[in-house]
């Protein structure tokens, strides 16, 4: 019986992912890939594989602990090298590897995706930094991220996604998905400073 690769590799996120709540992103980030990809011809193993396993590398126990090196991480390089192991492991197809590795290498907004499998990855990423998922992911770092001690050092990223990211998305249907968190996004921010009148330390 053929190994189930995507069952295999959700369960190692579901082990790895720490703190606890990082593990929300991955199911997430791959729902969103389908509403994205919806009509498109693409392989959908290769952006299953990517989107669970493209953030490894920031996860407690991956990641370097000491806050200089944390700095200075590539989280992006280390998936890299270590998820060719996770997929062969896991039965997944070898001749569909570099295409994983593709698509987690330029899965960031600053990237630039050249294969349609990447393209739905990075817009979906882009996705969930914006509206109310991107609202709590970015508050719960407060207090226990050390580059964001109070709430008012969360707005200006808030603020940076905002402005930035809607003009980085590539794909018409992640417009259309983009719009009412864009909107959401902005409604927060404008009520956020009006309620705090300049208070929010």
């Amino acid at each position: 019986m053929p190994q189930d690769f995507r069952a295999t590799i959700a369960l190692l996120i579901e082990r790895e992912a720490r703190p606890v709540d990082k593990y929300g992103h991955q199911p997430r980030l791959y729902a969103l890939t389908r509403q994205i990809g919806e009509g498109s011809t693409y392989d959908d193993d290769i952006v299953y594989a990517a989107a669970w396993l493209h953030d490894i590398g920031v996860f407690i126990g991956n990641r370097p602990e000491d806050p200089e090196e944390l700095r200075h991480w590539d989280h992006v390089g280390y998936a890299c090298e270590r998820v060719p192991g996770i997929l062969d492991h896991a039965g997944f197809p070898r001749e569909k590897i570099p295409a994983v590795l593709d698509a987690i290498q330029t899965h960031q907004p600053h990237d630039t995706p050249t294969t349609i499998e990447a393209t739905i990855l990075r817009d979906a990423d882009i996705l969930e930094q914006l509206g109310a998922i991107g609202i709590l992911r970015n508050v719960s770092k407060v207090g226990r991220d050390t580059r964001f001690a109070r709430f008012s050092d969360i707005l200006p990223v808030l603020k940076k996604s905002l402005n930035d990211l809607p003009g980085k998305i590539r794909l018409d249907r992640t417009r259309e998905l983009a719009a009412e968190k864009i909107r959401l996004l902005s409604a927060f921010l404008e009520a956020a400073e009006h309620e705090a009148a300049g208070n929010l330390f």
